[in-house]
C-alpha cells in the first residue's frame, strides 16, 4: 500500500508568517509519536505567493485519519494555548486552508556509497 501525503496550504498575511511560523514550532514533536506519521515539513513562500504548505506523509489513510480524530484535534482543540485573556483561543495566523491529498506513486532517495 502505498503512503499518502496531505498537503494544507495556509494563506498567511505577510503581518502573520512570524506568528505561524513561532505556533509551529512551539508544537514541534506534536505529530512525531503518531502511529503511521513518517515525515513534516512546514514550506515558507519564497516569492508570489502568501501560502505556506504543511507537508506530512502518513503510512496510510487510516493513520491520518487517527492523528486527526485524536491528538490534532486536542491540539487544535477548545483547550487554551495560551496568549488569549480568559481562556481565550489566539486568533489563526492564516487566513484560509485548503487540504491536498496524494498518493505516492514514485520516490527516489541519494544513492550511498
Amino acid at each position: 500500500m502505498p503512503s499518502v501525503v496531505k498537503i494544507n496550504v495556509l494563506t498567511v498575511p505577510a503581518e502573520q508568517r512570524e506568528v505561524l511560523e513561532k505556533r509551529f514550532a512551539s508544537r514541534a514533536g506534536a505529530v512525531e509519536n503518531s502511529d503511521g506519521f513518517e515525515w513534516f515539513e512546514l514550506l515558507r513562500p519564497v516569492e508570489g505567493t502568501d501560502q505556506y504548505l504543511v507537508y506530512t506523509r502518513w503510512r496510510d489513510e487510516a493513520s491520518f485519519q487517527a492523528w486527526m480524530e485524536g491528538a490534532m484535534q486536542a491540539s487544535h482543540g477548545g483547550a487554551s494555548q495560551g496568549g488569549g485573556e480568559g481562556g481565550e483561543r489566539p486568533k489563526p495566523a492564516a487566513s484560509g486552508s485548503t487540504l491536498w491529498s496524494f498518493e505516492v506513486v514514485q520516490q527516489a532517495a541519494p544513492k550511498t556509497p
